[in-house]
Parts: C-alpha cells; structure tokens; sequence
C-alpha cells in the first residue's frame, strides 16, 4: 500500500501541474521547437489563404513551424489581410495548431 501512495502522490501531481504557455501555441515536454502566432490587421483585399501547422504527440514532443510567415509564404502572400488560428487536441495525446493567414 505505501508503495502504490508513493507512486500515485507524485504522478498525480505532475497531472494536476498547469499546462498553459503563453509564448507557444503548443507544448513539448522532452522537446520543442515550434514558432507562434501573431495578431495582424492591415489591407483590405484577402483573395489567398496560407496555412502552417506544428503538432505535439503526447505532450513530450513537439515540432514545426507555425508562424505568420511560414503560412503568408506557402500561399505566395505579400500583403495580410488577417491572421486566424486552429487548435485540434485528442486527449492530450495528439495535438495540432494551425495558423491561417489572409491576404493577397
């Protein structure tokens, strides 16, 4: 019984500890490398969409590259429009986040 209490206390705490981060769209706990987004607002002509996307798995890993410029440049946009975001998660285990950006 006390070895199971020993086991349970800590790895209830760690489950328990926030999982908020301000300056990244999303977390690796072993590892990261990921750019975030930024609000924008400027032309008024948004005729192309640009998307880029960063995924985690399991909260240990994380990888990509979803800044504004990394999306603008897929889409050959020179002038932004504005800039939204896409979040998907399936239980912590597998996670995306997307950044969109309109212009032209």
């Amino acid at each position: 019984m006390k070895f199971s209490s020993r086991l349970v206390v800590p790895l209830l705490a760690l489950a328990l500890t926030g999982c908020a981060a301000a300056a990244s769209p999303v977390t690796g706990f072993l590892y990261m490398d990921v750019k975030g987004p930024a609000d924008i607002s400027g032309n008024a002509a948004s005729t192309k969409v640009g998307r880029a996307t960063c995924k985690s798995i399991l909260g240990f890993f994380a990888t990509g590259d979803a800044s504004i410029d990394t999306a603008a440049k897929a889409a050959g946009i020179t002038k932004i429009h504005h800039v939204d975001f896409e979040s998907y998660s399936v239980l912590g285990c597998y996670a995306t986040f997307t950044t969109v950006v309109y212009g032209e």
